[in-house]
This record gives C-alpha cells, structure tokens and sequence, in this order.
C-alpha cells in the first residue's frame, strides 16, 4: 500500500477534483479526474476528453499519465481517480478502464496504488495488481 499520509492522500484526491473540472464528456456526460503522483512526489493531472470517433477519446488516467511521461518522468507511486455524471455528486467510487489499467502498469507495475475516492474522506484503496492481476509490461516480453 501507499506510504502517504491521509493529508497527502486527501491532496491527490483534491488535484483529481480539480482536474475533473476540465472534463470534455459531451457524449457520455460522465466527468472524470485522475492525479497521478511520481516517485519523486510531483503531481500530474488528467481529466477525460471525449471525441465523436469514440476510440481517440483519452481517460482521464492516461491523459495523466502521458502528460507525466511526455515530460521525461517514468516512475509512480500513487494515483487518484474521481468521477460522476456531470451536475452530480459522487455516489459511486470510479476505477481505472481496463485499457487505463494496462497503461499504468506499462509504467509503475502492480505495486501502483490506486486511491478511488467519494470525496477527501471517503476513498478506497487497491493495489495496480490487484485491479489487474494479469497484467503485463516491458518485463514480461523480454
């Protein structure tokens, strides 16, 4: 599991609010938010953006996740993934897409955690390998 305190886990989960607010979800009306925190404790961000021909649609999770690595950073500890219908409050945690899933575990493996939240109090944790225990990456096609 993660070795942020709650107030770190609360400020990740912030970031993800924050990003959600730039959402493009004009198709599924379904905002969504991700902050990805590197090994060396910056934060990325990411939000949905949708797109008529449905597959360049980008998740939230890999908007992040791109962002981070177009900058020349590889390494992960955390994420955080918000999501609602727009206009509503979170009733429901969001997880990764499997495709999101698969991304992730490209770059920071099953030891990943993923902090699913509600809101700043009421969040969930998993493990990359957890949502995906079959994952596979770079170190399993060598």
């Amino acid at each position: 599991m993660s070795e942020l305190t709650r107030e770190e886990k609360q400020a990740l989960i912030r970031a993800a609010f924050e990003a959600r607010t730039h959402a493009v979800a004009p198709y599924s009306h379904f905002a969504v938010g991700a902050a990805l925190r590197s090994a060396d404790g910056r934060v990325f961000t990411g939000c949905n953006i949708e797109n008529a021909a449905l597959t360049p649609t980008s998740c939230a999770e890999r908007t992040a996740l791109f962002s981070a690595v177009s900058q020349g950073v590889t390494r992960f500890t955390d994420i955080a993934v918000v999501g609602a219908k727009m206009g509503e409050v979170n009733t429901l945690v969001t997880s990764p897409c499997g495709v999101c899933r698969q991304a992730l575990y490209e770059f920071c493996g099953p030891s990943l955690n993923v902090i699913m939240a509600k809101s700043e109090e009421d969040f969930i944790e998993a493990s990359l390998g957890e949502l995906l225990p079959y994952g596979f990456g770079p170190a399993n096609i060598e």
